[in-house]
């Protein structure tokens, strides 16, 4: 559905910028768009790297598995169907401590491998599980401590103070990830079928 209006887009500015006679509009923009996408790309790059660099250093000195010790119980608390060690587990807890310090694009393999282990646990494989549901409203509105991508995007393009987003994304990030808690939690309680009473 995405690629049709994408291509929707694409036409109607060729038909709008051919009837206008400014066609060159249109190539002038496909050009202007591609150089600021290489240099947005060139920003990310550098960042992106500088800071799973501090994430491995992070694992190799063991600070990933302190944050995942500290995570646990509340992950066990927001997963309480997942049977304990399950490799689901450890793959959530990676996915969140990478969204906790902004790299969504390495928090990305380790929410599809986490995604992957609850399909084998959901007795219904055509009907995503409550476990799954959980873990893609969290993945969405995970808390930022560092949003290192946005970082990055306002580095290249020369703000002046890119850093000073940190404090309003922390509150923004919390309350739409308390806000996701809130309404997971309420849902599992709405339409979870209650167990029958054996008499």
């Amino acid at each position: 559905m995405v690629n049709f209006i994408w291509l929707f887009f694409i036409v109607a500015g060729f038909v709008v910028a051919a009837f206008q006679g400014r066609i060159e509009l249109v190539t002038e923009a496909v050009f202007d768009g591609a150089k600021s996408g290489v240099t947005v790309c060139f920003g990310l790059i550098s960042i992106m790297v500088f800071w799973l660099g501090v994430m491995r250093i992070a694992e190799d000195a063991g600070l990933l598995q302190a944050m995942a010790r500290l995570l646990s119980p509340i992950v066990r608390w927001l997963f309480p169907g997942i049977p304990r060690n399950h490799p689901a587990l450890g793959y959530i807890m990676s996915n969140m401590s990478a969204n906790i310090f902004g790299l969504g694009n390495a928090a990305t393999p380790m929410g599809i491998k986490a995604m992957q282990e609850l399909q084998r646990l959901n007795p219904n494989k055509d009907i995503a599980s409550p476990a799954m549901c959980t873990l893609l409203a969290l993945n969405t509105a995970s808390i930022t401590l560092v949003p290192t991508t946005l970082i990055a995007i306002r580095m290249s393009y020369d703000s002046a103070n890119p850093a000073e987003i940190v404090g309003t994304t922390l509150i923004a990030t919390f309350i739409s990830t308390l806000a996701a808690i809130l309404v997971d939690k309420w849902y599992r309680k709405r339409y979870t079928p209650i167990p029958p009473v054996k008499g």
